[in-house]
């Protein structure tokens, strides 16, 4: 008996029984959705992560202290880091680093900000004018702040539109007003354009940057109890190009083991990370959320492959009369395995390519509730999830199969 006509004698089995089919594949159809639609967003996540440290800037290195254990509860772990205002003038030195175009200190501490009664906690950022540009911030209104305002210490700063949204009414023109930072009056003399993205510090819309003189001589003390510098949490280093990044890390890790004094014996005390160092990482995370949210949607199909191993066992009781019938006239063992296999493939299948329907459905549903969240299923996730009801097909119709290929033809036909 060829493959067409399985098929075929499937198919008319599955009709005289519309229900009970109906009900199997329901059970096939809701796994398969749901393996698409979870995989889906898990793709999704691992999509959205990229863009954001993408948004962050091009070409970007990342010098941070080490990471260590944590200390005392209370304790500022950013109080004492190996990082210095000094190690960024230096790595600014084209001699000593030619691969760098801009360089960056950042400093990053939690502020109040207040305007009239309203208070908005944000974690504020101190850097210099370079700034702006090493992490692609626009101004919307308004301007950054120059190498004025930062030579002269000025009380200046630059908001989210987020912050503002938060600090002032719709009506109410946030431009050169007065805002309080932690007390401090400053001018907002620009308002930043939307970006979305989250990176180092949090939301890149409602944020606060101010001069990091500014900073170093107003608002946070973060001299070094033990060398009176003053410290940053993190240098940035935007490379001329891609090709300049390995040879930007090689100068700056360089760089700064001399002016730490660091003995070629000795570990650094510095890390330096690139943007794929980032996205590898959280590829990592967002991988194994992909690969587990996978293995929940899977429970599903395996509670669809029982019922189908179930109804196939009914189905050979009640029709052991025919298969004894067909093995009477000739039919071969291969013959009544083949049929009952080709049913089970044919039932898991079917309800695989109506769960891939309900499947696009609810991520498309997910894409509208989270729009940020780009969640397009893709033809490998659509492939695995029909692969998979084939397999249950086969794995859960096995033994049904095979109990019906055994049937000693004269007991099938005396069977009542």
């Amino acid at each position: 008996m060829n493959l067409s006509e399985n098929i075929r004698i499937a198919l008319r089995a599955l009709r005289a029984n519309k229900l009970r089919a109906a009900l199997t594949m329901l059970g096939i159809m809701i796994g398969v959705a749901a393996v698409i639609t979870l995989l889906s967003i898990g793709d999704g996540v691992t999509r959205y992560v990229a863009d954001q440290f993408l948004g962050l800037g091009t070409n970007l290195v990342f010098i941070i202290p080490p990471v260590e254990e944590p200390g005392p509860p209370g304790q500022d772990s950013l109080t004492e880091s190996s990082l210095t205002l000094r190690d960024a003038q230096i790595l600014a030195d084209v001699a000593l680093v030619p691969g760098a175009d801009k360089v960056a200190p950042l400093l990053i501490r939690g502020a109040d900000l207040q305007v009239g009664g309203e208070v908005h906690n944000v974690l504020a950022r101190a850097s210099t004018p370079d700034f702006a540009v090493v992490q692609n911030f626009d101004v919307a209104r308004g301007r950054f702040f120059d190498e004025t305002d930062y030579n002269g210490r000025s009380r200046v700063v630059v908001l989210g539109q987020e912050t503002v949204d938060a600090l002032f009414a719709p009506d109410i023109d946030p431009l050169e007003a007065e805002v309080k930072i932690n007390g401090i009056n400053f001018r907002i003399i620009g308002i930043l354009e939307t970006k979305g993205a989250a990176g180092i510090g949090g939301s890149q819309d409602d944020i606060a940057i101010v001069p990091l003189t500014t900073a170093q001589e107003r608002l946070f003390d973060n001299r070094s109890q033990r060398t009176g510098q003053f410290l940053v949490d993190v240098i940035m280093i935007q490379a001329v190009d891609d090709a300049s990044v390995q040879d930007v890390i090689i100068d700056a890790s360089n760089a700064l083991r001399q002016s730490h004094d660091i003995n070629f014996r000795d570990e650094d005390d510095f890390q330096i990370l690139t943007q794929q160092d980032f996205l590898e990482a959280f590829g990592a995370v967002t991988g194994v959320l992909t690969v587990f949210l996978g293995a929940i949607a899977s429970i599903s199909l395996l509670v669809g492959g029982i019922g189908i191993m179930n109804i196939m066992l009914v189905s050979v009781t009640e029709r052991t009369r025919e298969i004894g019938l067909r093995k009477a006239v000739g039919a071969k063992y291969r013959d009544v395995l083949g049929q009952f296999l080709t049913e089970a493939v044919v039932l898991a299948l079917l309800g695989g390519l109506l769960g891939i329907g309900v499947g696009i459905l609810g991520a498309t549903a997910v894409h509208l509730a989270v729009p940020d969240l780009d969640t397009t299923v893709t033809l490998s996730s659509i492939s695995l999830a029909v692969g998979f009801s084939v397999a249950v097909g086969l794995f859960f119709g096995i033994y049904p199969a095979s109990r019906a290929a055994a049937l000693n033809p004269i007991d099938a036909l005396r069977f009542e």
